[in-house]
């Protein structure tokens, strides 16, 4: 994971100190890519012990389309407590979008309106088997009439793919990156949503490719991030997924194999 540590270097060298909206100050850059080949190994931070349990449970939840921590994440994994609500709602985030996008449809017989959902991943599935030199395979989660009504806007806003000589590659946007805790998530969690619909179209999942907008480091993690650069990296582990359609599998149907890495490093959550 040499691409990771670069970004860190690179943040901790030249990024410029910034407020930000949770008043713990930042060192930021605006405009960064980092690109993981998964055909050398599953790219799973090894400088630190990353929660892949916690990663593929916050997935799965997103692909059955939940808003409420409440639904099969609260118990397993803190990620998003502390924006849910006293009854664990978020709002229309992440899931919500990929799933069930809303769509008005106006019946020109009745001249009424009916509401629907556009099923973002399902169609991005269809259009990879169906046009897969299409330049539209899109999965956007920032929609800008519901960001109001969530408790966190998406920071990982959108995502798109490309297909290629029988290979899956995926490229994110994501607006805004905690470099210390959200990316090392991030990068797996992308990952592994690649290597998913791979796997559905029959694919070889090939290059994540990571876009950031606003990267940047909490000032209360500049330490723990110093001491991670310390570190060596090992080799990268392996993730094997059941032969299952995308929305069948669950929890037990992913299993991550040689994963070696260096202690746990805790960084305070900002909110």
């Amino acid at each position: 994971m040499k691409q990771y540590l670069d970004l860190v270097r690179y943040v901790l060298d030249k990024g410029e100190r910034k407020a930000d909206r949770t008043g713990t100050g930042t060192l930021s850059v605006f405009g960064y890519q980092s690109r993981y080949d998964l055909r050398e190994g599953f790219p799973l931070l090894t400088t630190k012990k990353v929660l892949f349990p916690a990663v593929v449970r916050e997935l799965l939840w997103f692909l059955k389309g939940s808003t409420n921590i409440n639904d099969g994440l609260k118990e397993y994994t803190p990620i998003w407590n502390a924006w849910a609500d006293a009854d664990g709602n978020l709002g229309p985030v992440y899931g919500y979008q990929w799933r069930k996008w809303e769509k008005f449809s106006f019946d020109p017989l009745t001249g009424s309106y009916s509401k629907d959902g556009v099923d973002q991943i399902s169609e991005a599935i269809k259009l990879i088997k169906k046009d897969p030199n299409s330049r539209r395979i899109i999965v956007s989660a920032w929609n800008v009439s519901d960001i109001e009504k969530m408790a966190l806007p998406p920071c990982h806003a959108f995502f798109q793919f490309f297909v290629s000589q029988g290979r899956l590659d995926c490229q994110l946007y994501q607006r805004s990156a905690d470099v210390a805790l959200g990316v090392p998530f991030n990068i797996a969690s992308y990952s592994l949503l690649l290597m998913m619909i791979a796997q559905e179209c029959r694919l070889v999942p090939g290059m994540f490719i990571h876009a950031l907008g606003d990267a940047h480091v909490y000032v209360n993690h500049i330490d723990g991030l110093k001491k991670q650069l310390r570190r060596v990296p090992k080799s990268l582990p392996s993730v094997k997924i059941a032969d299952k359609k995308i929305f069948d599998l669950t929890f037990e149907d992913i299993e991550l194999n040689d994963y070696v890495h260096d202690a746990f490093i805790k960084f305070p959550i900002a909110v």
